[in-house]
């Protein structure tokens, strides 16, 4: 089953984020909590981290992306 790893809203006035690089590539294990993706909102740099552990299976958001908070950036197949 495929989770989502969304874009989640670091500050009570953060409506976007811009992802600025992607840690793991497709295919690549990843652990829950783990650094996945770097993102700028509100201009600071923040990081997002797997929900769980599992198989990076599908980025949907590419750097240089802007999209609003709990927008689905990328797909996880838990282990």
């Amino acid at each position: 089953m495929s989770v989502e790893v969304n874009l989640p809203q670091f500050g009570m006035g953060m409506a976007e984020g811009t992802i600025l690089s992607w840690f793991k590539q497709v295919g690549d294990a990843v652990v829950e909590d783990e650094e996945i993706a770097e993102v700028e909102a509100e201009k600071t740099t923040v990081v997002v981290v797997a929900p769980v552990s599992g198989t990076l299976v599908k980025i949907l958001v590419q750097p240089e992306e802007t999209v609003p908070v709990f927008t689905t950036l990328a797909l996880i197949d838990e282990a």
